[in-house]
């Protein structure tokens, strides 16, 4: 593993690696590094990736950024935390989660594994041509969480109900392995429709998402 690190970029993820790292006594410092670990957003990368003068190893922590953002640098991989991060938060937010690791050689992989754990992440290889379809599902898995839980919360407030009470309903569905109740599971499609026509009537803006939810839980 490296012994000093320069974290361009003290945002989110930034932050959190950058505090994780001085835990495990690695030096963070801006010149003469081993690594240059980049936390820009996304487009971003190329530009701060050139105004590295060559030298030392450099990564960033994009998802969807191939690794030919990169370029000039030969000596390059990726460690990209499957992981919402929040700067309410510290370095705790990575431990137990995932991370993928993206290389050209084995150093490089062995190097990216490395950081990883270090970080109190489990890697595991991500090819770099299947970074796209990779970040869809964790925009899904993430993103598209926090819009079903908005839309939820705004039928739970029309019907005088308390949105905070969806949150151990969500956490239970998690903890329960993602196992499917409710009407579709049931087949009870009286019930779909009927929430069908009472978004229809009150939030028509809402039906189209659960349409497509229903039939994408129904394939």
């Amino acid at each position: 593993m490296v012994e000093s690190v320069n974290v361009i970029g003290r945002g989110r993820v930034g932050s959190a690696l950058a505090a994780r790292l001085l835990e495990r006594g690695i030096e963070l410092r801006d010149h003469d590094v081993e690594l240059v670990l980049l936390c820009v957003p996304d487009r971003a990368i190329a530009e701060a990736a050139s105004a590295i003068e060559p030298g030392p190893w450099v990564a960033h922590v994009s998802g969807a950024t191939p690794l030919a953002a990169l370029d000039p640098h030969e000596q390059r991989f990726s460690v990209h935390p499957v992981q919402t991060f929040t700067l309410d938060c510290g370095p705790e937010q990575l431990d137990g989660a995932w991370a993928g690791v993206t290389a050209e050689t084995d150093e490089a992989r062995g190097l990216g594994r490395e950081l990883a754990e270090t970080l109190g992440l489990r890697p595991f290889d991500l090819d770099d041509g299947g970074r796209t379809l990779y970040h869809a599902g964790a925009a899904i898995a993430s993103s598209y969480l926090v819009t079903l839980f908005r839309a939820a919360s705004r039928l739970f407030e029309d019907a005088g109900a308390p949105p905070e009470a969806l949150l151990p309903l969500m956490t239970r569905t998690i903890e329960n392995g993602f196992q499917l109740t409710g009407p579709i599971s049931r087949g009870d499609w009286a019930v779909v429709d009927a929430h069908l026509g009472a978004l229809h009537d009150a939030h028509p803006e809402l039906e189209p998402m659960y349409r497509v939810l229903a039939e994408a839980t129904t394939a």
